[in-house]
């Protein structure tokens, strides 16, 4: 395997500015930068550094799965032209995270939403050469109302959206914190993978005893946590790179791993950040270099 390896950009890293990102990244032998918003300068940079451009955030998720229908054809038309000016500047991958509006809204009723609303936008990005990305993050407790985010999901929007233009971003972090067999799901969905996430979760089994798969009642004990488990680089905790990356081979996936940096161990400055991407990258490179 040759995958490229990336980033998102963390906020301490980010801060300096996207030419001094993009320069880093390159030195550490990093091959693409995920970011917020494809742009001109931010072509120009990544260009300049030798860097290549990952997944690009999408920006208007929530209002596509708003209830209301006029804030719905408002944010597809600015979604379209988004897929537009991305593909324009040669970006590939939108990534975005199927968070509605209303956080209390029923995943059921807001399949029938992203049903109704959808269609129109793969087929705008189809036509462009754009691969929509969708994250499995759950959301926010205590609704967790994000679409996509289980092979339950997964299989009925991919029923409702055959085209391979609507895939996932590959996350195995939220599939084992949601005790979901994040390799079976390889098997099952792996030819609808279009973005992957280096990232990864440890179980905590003496948290686990403590509130089982509850939040805790006092507040978790670490950082990026609910209670029983927490994210973590690469390496720190269940998923198994090696058998993922044989998967992803197999599958013919040419696409990147991004890391995703959520880890308390390797936050809060930007010394912090450098050292949990490095450390990603080395781990991330055994499997897929």
């Amino acid at each position: 395997m040759n995958n490229p390896i990336g980033m998102r950009i963390p906020p301490k890293i980010g801060a300096e500015g996207i030419q001094q990102v993009a320069k880093w990244a390159a030195g550490i032998g990093l091959d693409i930068l995920d970011v917020s918003k494809l742009t001109p300068e931010v072509k120009a940079a990544c260009d300049q550094a030798g860097i290549g451009i990952g997944s690009v955030d999408a920006h208007h998720t929530s209002q596509l799965l708003s209830r209301d229908e006029a804030r719905r054809c408002d944010a597809l038309e600015l979604a379209k032209r988004e897929v537009t000016g991305i593909a324009e500047l040669g970006g590939s991958v939108l990534f975005m995270c199927l968070v509605p509006e209303d956080r209390t809204l029923p995943r059921s009723e807001g399949f029938a939403i992203w049903k109704d609303t959808f269609p129109e936008l793969v087929r705008h990005a189809e036509q462009n050469g754009i691969y929509i990305a969708i994250e499995g993050w759950p959301g926010p407790a205590p609704y967790y109302p994000t679409l996509g985010c289980t092979p339950e999901m997964w299989r009925a929007m991919f029923e409702a959206i055959p085209s391979k233009h609507f895939g996932l971003n590959y996350d195995p972090s939220h599939l084992v914190r949601l005790g979901i067999d994040y390799l079976r799901a390889l098997t099952e969905f792996g030819e609808r993978v279009v973005h992957c996430h280096g990232k990864d979760t440890e179980i905590l089994h003496d948290e686990l005893y403590e509130c089982g798969v509850l939040q805790s009642t006092f507040g978790a004990k670490y950082g990026f946590s609910e209670g029983s488990w927490r994210y973590t680089i690469p390496g720190h905790g269940q998923v198994e790179w090696n058998k993922v990356a044989v998967r992803l081979d197999r599958l013919g996936y040419k696409g990147a791993v991004s890391i995703e940096l959520e880890d308390h161990r390797f936050w809060g400055s930007i010394e912090a950040e450098r050292q949990g991407i490095i450390k990603s990258t080395e781990h991330l490179a055994k499997f897929f270099k």
